[in-house]
């Protein structure tokens, strides 16, 4: 992790929840910004994605400035996997906050699996690495027999020995 991002994460003013606002999250994936007029989100796809939350096999990661939803996240979780789906940001850096809590999340939980789908130049800062096919299904067969939780909240200092243990040591 970028050590601006872990100085940002540990100063920011955002606060930030998990699942409270799974639905907006989707919504928010699914509008339209610079250079892109749609999305592969429409609405049967955000619908089917609505039912696997109320189902507890879906999450967000949100961030909040005062009352405005500014960043987040959502995926779906099975096993020890977890299959991040898509991300927005209407403030600078909230996509990537959110994006470090989630793995703080899911390490605390006992994921070992995160399917980005894609490795972008943003995911790649973090590590993120395309896996051939066969890794990925050997990855995939020992995370989805794994037993994991979602961590909607982390302990007192969970997030601070999370981002101490992403400094890079020489």
């Amino acid at each position: 992790m970028p050590r601006r991002l872990r100085r940002t994460v540990r100063h920011t003013h955002f606060e930030v929840r998990c699942d409270t606002a799974f639905p907006e999250v989707i919504r928010r994936c699914a509008e339209a910004a610079p250079g892109r007029r749609e999305t592969w989100i429409n609405e049967e796809i955000a619908r089917l994605y609505v039912e696997l939350f109320e189902m507890g096999r879906a999450h967000s990661v949100e961030c909040w400035d005062g009352g405005a939803l500014v960043g987040g996240l959502y995926g779906v979780a099975l096993g020890g996997a977890f299959f991040g789906e898509s991300m927005f940001s209407r403030a600078t850096d909230a996509s990537k906050i959110a994006l470090v809590h989630l793995v703080a999340r899911l390490k605390l939980g006992g994921y070992t699996l995160l399917d980005t789908q894609f490795v972008t130049p943003h995911l790649g800062q973090f590590g993120v690495v395309e896996v051939a096919r066969a890794g990925y299904r050997a990855m995939l067969a020992r995370a989805l027999e794994a037993h994991a939780t979602f961590q909607r909240g982390l302990p007192d200092g969970a997030l601070e020995s999370f981002l101490q243990s992403t400094t890079q040591m020489s």
